[in-house]
């Protein structure tokens, strides 16, 4: 797998190599804009230039992801943040094609006032909509759905939601899933162990296909199976443990795809210093790679 974590683009996106390289990753995740801000800051050629050269330069980090901003809801009931958030999901994509970066996750939203069902029809509207618009002007970008932890009327914590989008929208090869473990995890689906990942994984098979998955999250969970609760841990401090991650890094079926951390990015010792933990939590990882 490609292991590595969500990495910073303060003072431009391109800097996020540098500080990648430096925390251990095999590829990245980043945002292109601020991501809980509507406004977006033009992308200029200078920019485009810096993050060529940079991506050169760390060729070995790759590849890299985009996580849309967290304020969208194509699975909103009121028109006007509906269109926004199309807008807004549309414009990430556009961002994302710029940089000719290749993936992009975002979050399926919240039916809030409305209905599972018609929250499920808004995202599959966005959806249809957004690979038509975009076809010709982002013809390389993916764009994966993430899996839930089921938070209030949140969607995308079932498989069964997940399959639905997908069917609905139809066939694309634009189109995809990012699997989230402690989302996943909190959901209520089990992969403690190799028999309970087994099993989760044949149930994404049977309802959605494992070859949608193009991406991951790797993070542990705070909070309990079902819980949920949409709360990171470092990897194997949590209630997945280290032996639920084994399972992922030594499953050939996702040897190259990407894994991206969204766990704590420092904590303190016991004498108040401040510790990185990206390069701790990417080598527990690999540690588990058999």
């Amino acid at each position: 797998m490609r292991l590595g974590a969500q990495m910073s683009a303060a003072g431009g996106l391109y800097k996020a190599f540098a500080r990648g390289d430096e925390a251990g990753c095999d590829s990245m995740l980043v945002f292109t804009k601020s991501n809980r801000q509507w406004k977006a800051k033009p992308i200029t050629e200078k920019d485009v230039k810096k993050y060529r050269e940079a991506a050169e330069e760390y060729d070995d980090i790759h590849p890299v992801a985009v996580h849309a901003s967290y304020l969208i809801n194509i699975a909103s009931p009121d028109d006007e943040l509906w269109e926004k958030s199309y807008q807004a999901l549309k414009e990430e994509v556009e961002r994302a094609a710029a940089f000719d970066i290749l993936l992009l996750t975002f979050h399926p939203g919240s039916f809030v006032s409305g209905d599972e069902q018609s929250g499920m029809d808004l995202i599959v509207r966005g959806l249809k909509r957004l690979l038509q618009e975009t076809a010709e002007s982002c013809p390389n970008v993916t764009v994966c759905v993430e899996t839930m932890a089921g938070q209030g009327t949140n969607i995308g914590r079932s498989f069964e939601q997940l399959a639905y989008i997908l069917s609905e929208v139809g066939d694309n090869e634009r189109l995809g899933v990012c699997f989230d473990t402690c989302h996943v995890f909190a959901a209520g689906y089990d992969i403690r162990t190799p028999e309970a990942y087994a099993e989760t994984m044949n149930a994404f098979d049977e309802k959605i296909g494992l070859d949608k998955i193009k991406c991951f999250h790797f993070n542990d969970s705070k909070h309990e199976l079902g819980s949920n609760k949409d709360r990171h841990e470092h990897i194997g401090e949590g209630h997945i443990g280290k032996s639920g991650f084994a399972s992922f890094v030594n499953d050939s079926r996702w040897a190259d795809h990407p894994a991206h951390l969204e766990t704590p990015k420092t904590e303190e010792d016991k004498d108040g210093n401040e510790i990185e933990m990206d390069p701790i939590n990417l080598k527990t990882l690999r540690d588990l790679i058999e």
